[in-house]
């Protein structure tokens, strides 16, 4: 879904009204749009925050699937349609980012895992239960010791410009984030009993903040896999930090997308309470 607006179109106005509607398909565990910063919020946060809009109409929810008790679900869409007053131009993708996240402050704390495959000579030797699950870089064994070293250069707060997409969007962030972890660690695989035998090492790269960049976390990861294959030296890694620069990037280092997982979503009882009633939506009334 690279380039894809997940916020849907603005819709022409009725031909017998002159009211206009701001469609949004709100598609939830999507790393490259974590500027929308409450993508899983629960959907009675999202209607109070919604409902702060000033829309002319209720505002309803439309939740695009279920599961049976005990059935567990790594992603769900929900799509929400916003109608504006007589006279009252729609909302820009843009705004309903912006206005959304002004009353769903402050930002949760999210957890990101990254699964990596180690062990594979070929792509054919991905266990079929993995395929789009996790992703096997070529060329032999990674270095696990100096991944973990640097590791150590992406914590805390730092301007990570050269970790940021070139976007034409992305550009209008703050490249400016803080890690509160970066951990690389032994992990079990899917239905690992059907291939335990095999050879195969599963890690996963486990990240946290409060917010991530465009395509933040698979640069990260494709770096640390470079110096894991041996192509930088950990010390690269900080001075590639320290450069702020996204065209130092290296060229085809990004992580694919196939191996991203949103794991977790924490919110305080802060976060889910409904916002004071005279707090004022920025600009967009």
């Amino acid at each position: 879904m690279d380039g894809e607006n997940p916020f849907g179109s603005v819709s022409q106005a009725s031909p017998c009204s002159s009211v206009t509607f701001f469609s949004a398909s709100l598609c939830i565990f999507m790393e490259h749009f974590s500027e929308l910063t409450t993508l899983a919020a629960p959907a009675g946060v999202w209607k109070r925050a919604a409902e702060r809009l000033k829309p002319s109409a209720p505002i309803k929810f439309h939740i695009s699937s279920r599961t049976d008790a005990g059935v567990h679900a790594l992603a769900n869409a929900a799509h929400l349609d916003i109608q504006r007053a007589p006279g009252k131009a729609p909302f820009s993708s843009q705004q309903l980012v912006q206005g959304l996240n002004h009353h769903l402050r402050p930002e949760p704390i999210r957890t990101y895992i990254y699964r990596l495959l180690l062990g594979c000579a070929h792509h054919s030797q991905i266990p079929v239960f993995e395929q789009d699950l996790c992703w096997a870089p070529a060329g032999g064994p990674l270095d696990v010791a100096a991944m973990r070293e640097a590791a150590q250069f992406l914590l805390g707060t730092h301007d990570f410009s050269s970790f940021r997409s070139l976007h034409a969007e992305a550009a209008a962030q703050s490249p400016v984030r803080t890690l509160q972890q970066l951990q690389l660690q032994p992990a079990p695989g899917f239905l690992q009993q059907h291939y335990l035998h095999s050879g195969l090492e599963f890690w996963e790269v486990k990240v946290k903040s409060r917010s991530f960049l465009y395509r933040q976390v698979r640069r990260m990861v494709g770096a640390l896999v470079a110096v894991g294959q041996g192509r930088l030296a950990p010390a690269q890694l900080r001075e590639l930090l320290e450069l702020r620069d996204p065209h130092a990037f290296p060229p085809h280092a990004m992580a694919p997308a196939a191996g991203l997982f949103l794991q977790r979503v924490e919110y305080s009882p802060k976060d889910l309470a409904s916002p004071p009633a005279e707090e004022k939506l920025c600009g967009l009334s």
